[in-house]
């Protein structure tokens, strides 16, 4: 078959460097998001409500 690429033995094709690669950087980010702690919140915490008597 011409124009057909066999990769030899022991040598990686560039198609499974890039899958390689890709599977790589989706690891690492789902790493960093298990690690990843809660946001804080941006709202600041409310004062406690006075209570009023009769």
């Amino acid at each position: 078959m011409l124009g057909r690429t066999v990769a030899r033995q022991g040598h990686f094709s560039a198609r499974r460097v890039r899958g390689f690669g890709a599977a790589l950087i989706a690891v690492a980010a789902l790493v960093a998001a298990a690690n990843a702690g809660p946001v804080p919140s941006a709202d600041p915490v409310p004062a406690p409500q006075a209570v009023q008597s009769r």
